[in-house]
């Protein structure tokens, strides 16, 4: 996990606040767990970022940004990462390109469960799999 609090923190000094989509501001932050689809290309990865640099920069491990296509999840789930970054005192866990990680939507529903503590936002931009996935997440995002 610490390979990807490194990453996430190689992103955040890259990521520039000069230009923010107003759709930042329009997003209810606080929800316990959040889904922004939408074409490749559109941005979903820069929004999220700025938000996080502007609201968790300072704000030691407290938040998280891991992309579900790093090769660190061939060998470790989404589940475990969550427990993993609930027990260093994480509360904020986005979750980039979620459509290509295989049972990502159970996953979530597991995460939203059993970890109250967390907020979890995840971007995709497969629309089909994400209204077709296989855990019923309409209630909780």
């Amino acid at each position: 996990m610490e390979h990807l609090f490194e990453l996430y923190q190689k992103l955040l000094r890259g990521t520039s606040l000069d230009f923010q989509r107003s759709l930042i501001h329009t997003i209810q932050w606080n929800n316990r767990l959040i889904g922004i689809t939408g074409a490749r290309g559109v941005g979903k990865t820069t929004l999220v970022l700025q938000y996080l640099k502007k609201e968790f920069e300072s704000s030691g491990n407290t938040a998280l940004f891991a992309s579900l296509d790093h090769i660190w999840f061939s060998t470790h789930s989404v589940l475990d990462l969550a427990d993993q970054f609930s027990k260093v005192g994480g509360k904020v866990l986005v979750l980039d390109e979620v459509h290509k990680y295989p049972a990502w939507s159970r996953e979530l529903k597991n995460i939203y469960d059993f970890y109250p503590e967390l907020k979890v936002i995840f971007t995709g931009s497969s629309l089909l799999e994400i209204l077709n996935s296989g855990a019923d997440l309409s209630r909780r995002a």
